[in-house]
Parts: C-alpha cells; sequence; structure tokens
C-alpha cells in the first residue's frame, strides 16, 4: 500500500524522505493556509521535493473554475494530481481532466454511491474520509471495504486513497480491506514506526552489550 503524508509543511516532508517510504502527499487549502504559504508556491516546492503524486486542491465550487484552477495546478509539475470535490460540478469537472490526460483526486468521499461515481468519472484517486464518517457515527473501515469489493466487481481501476485517518490502527484496517494507498499526517507516520517493545527491546540488547566494556562493532 502506498504511503502519503497529508501535509503542506515542506520541512515536514523533506525530514521523513530519507527511507524512501513516502510514496506522496496530498495537501488542500486549509493546509496550505495553516502553512502560511500561496498554493502555487507551496506546491511547486513539494512536487521538487516529491517523486511521487501530490494532490494540489482546487478553491472553486463551478465545474468552469475547477478545470481552470485545475490546468494551472497540473502545469505546476507532471506529478501534480488535481484534487476535486465529490459534488455534481466536481465530476463533470474530473471527467473532463479524464479525457485530457490530467490525474485527479475526487476528495470528500463518504458513501459507496459516491465512489462509484467517482469511477465513472475517470478519477484516478477516490478519497473517502474514515475518521469523519466516523465522527457521524457510521463504519469507516467498512465503508473502505465496501467500496474495495464494488471496484474489484467492475474492474474500476480508480485507486482507493484512504483519508481521514487518526492513527495506524486506521492505516492497519486501510491495508487490510486492500486499499491502494493511505495519506496520513506525519505524526501518524511516525507513530507507525514507533512500538514501546521495539524500544525496550533495544534498550536491553544495549545495556547487554556496554557490559561486556566493548563500543561498536568492535
Amino acid at each position: 500500500m502506498q504511503i502519503f503524508l497529508d501535509t503542506a509543511e515542506i520541512e515536514d516532508i523533506r525530514s521523513r524522505l530519507d527511507a524512501g517510504l513516502v510514496d506522496g502527499v496530498t495537501t488542500n487549502p486549509s493546509l496550505i493556509a495553516k502553512a502560511g504559504a500561496g498554493i502555487f508556491e507551496r506546491v511547486a516546492e513539494i512536487c521538487d521535493a516529491v517523486d511521487g503524486p501530490v494532490s494540489a486542491e482546487v478553491v472553486a465550487t463551478e465545474v468552469g473554475g475547477m478545470v481552470e484552477e485545475g490546468k494551472r495546478l497540473a502545469a505546476i509539475a507532471p506529478n501534480v494530481v488535481v484534487k476535486l470535490p465529490l459534488t455534481a460540478q466536481g465530476l463533470i469537472a474530473c471527467r473532463t481532466f479524464a479525457e485530457a490526460g490530467i490525474q485527479t483526486n475526487v476528495t470528500l468521499c463518504f458513501s459507496v454511491n459516491q465512489a462509484l461515481l467517482a469511477a465513472k468519472a475517470g478519477a484516478s484517486y477516490v478519497s473517502p474520509f474514515v475518521g469523519r464518517v466516523e465522527d457521524a457515527g457510521g463504519d469507516g473501515i467498512g465503508l473502505l471495504a465496501d467500496i474495495r469489493q464494488v471496484y474489484d466487481n467492475f474492474g474500476y481501476e480508480t485507486e482507493i486513497l484512504a483519508a481521514s485517518l487518526r492513527g495506524p490502527a486506521h492505516v492497519e484496517a486501510a491495508a487490510s480491506v486492500g486499499c491502494d494507498a493511505a495519506t496520513i499526517p506525519p505524526k501518524v507516520f511516525d507513530q507507525m514506526v514507533a512500538h514501546p517493545l521495539t524500544d525496550k527491546g533495544l534498550a536491553t540488547f544495549l545495556k547487554d552489550w556496554e557490559s561486556t566494556g566493548r563500543t561498536g562493532l568492535d
């Protein structure tokens, strides 16, 4: 499963690239505003740092504006994925971009029906919001599983990009039901690495080695 970072903080991205575990980045206007950056400038910086897909979201709500903004975003770099809201206007824009060979990420998905329409519109990715579904009393992971089943039933190529994941357990569950990708905040990425038993075991190994009076592997 691909792992994307959900952030517009360029240093948070750069500091986590060395191990080759980050496959891409997702952003939105809220994250970019929080970072105190301009959309086009920050997306260009991220694309320069990351080889994989970088989702950059339009702010227009009408199809004409979405298409205009999306084309400007797509012109920044070849790895830009135009992020569109899952609305009637967004789906029309999605079809327009699909026909032009421009990748799209249809976001704010909360139902199987919406995911089905996104796939039929030619979306490259669909982003179901797991945490927000659960906040409303629904089954976020169940939604991912149901979308996976529908896509497999009909051979849709749209990739399921699990979003609004609140912790490592969400990432594990998204992987278990067959999501193609997950987008997570940097802090959740770091939490995936950490485990108290790993820390305890390492401390024991180091203590035992220090008791020999040696340093390093000599």
